[in-house]
């Protein structure tokens, strides 16, 4: 089954590098997004860009953006490009087909997010070098690490099953948009609370134990990343996508 698996990451990555060449996938994309996040703001912030625990917010946010970026594609494209059904009638099982996709979207990701993290602190380091290395805290970086894959995972969890629902690619892009904003209706609406609660929030997150909060968080992710993959598998049933 690993070998399976392996086989649907494999192409599902080639997919994503080499022919969904666009502003959200390719080469071209991936180095404007590293840039972007890996240079450019770093290079804004300064130290504050590694040493502040706001960092497991962006990087929080950052795997769920790209992985939106592709993962729509993954079952609504291959329905698009009349492939779905060649995929189907395979010898792979069902499950190695679904674990594979949402493997290589996570993988995608993740891997892209992990890629800017580490070129952000060479960039913060070779600009504002003191004579000592400037990282994460142990609590930050950790976070970053666990969250962003859970996020990715949560991300690829839902789009998959968006897409397995979705006749295009262009429906599961725009359902997987309102779930997006729904989600994340609370780092929107915070800017338009009153001053007062703004500043009784963030006095309360600066008193809470970063590690507590980081470890309550992924216990959330992991259970509704586990979720999504139950309803995922519930919902895959290779006799009622070829019939859809």
């Amino acid at each position: 089954m690993i070998a399976d698996i392996w086989t649907i990451v494999w192409k599902e990555s080639k997919e994503i590098l080499l022919q969904r060449g666009n502003l959200r996938g390719g080469w071209v994309g991936l180095l404007v997004f590293i840039g972007v996040f890996g240079i450019f703001m770093p290079l804004q912030s300064g130290p504050d860009w590694v040493e502040s625990p706001a960092g497991l917010f962006v990087w929080g946010w950052v795997p769920f953006l790209l992985v939106s970026g592709v993962v729509a594609d993954s079952f609504a494209g291959e329905r698009e490009r009349h492939t779905l059904e060649t995929l189907l009638a395979s010898r792979l099982s069902d499950r190695a087909i679904l674990l594979g996709k949402i493997a290589a979207a996570v993988a995608y990701g993740w891997g892209i997010t992990m890629v800017s993290v580490l070129v952000g602190l060479i960039t913060v380091n070779v600009v504002h070098w003191q004579g000592e290395l400037i990282f994460y805290p142990p609590a930050t970086g950790l976070g970053i690490v666990a969250l962003s894959f859970l996020v990715a995972a949560l991300a690829a969890g839902l789009g998959v099953l968006v897409s397995l629902r979705a006749a295009t690619v262009r429906q599961a892009q725009q359902t997987f948009s309102i779930a997006f904003f729904l989600l994340f209706i609370p780092l929107f609406a915070f800017p338009l609370l009153p001053e007062e609660w703004q500043a009784r929030f963030v006095q309360i997150a600066a008193n809470a134990n970063l590690a507590s909060i980081v470890l309550g968080v992924a216990f959330i992710l992991l259970i509704v990343d586990a979720a999504l993959f139950v309803a995922a598998m519930a919902r895959f049933k290779r006799d009622r996508l070829i019939l859809d």
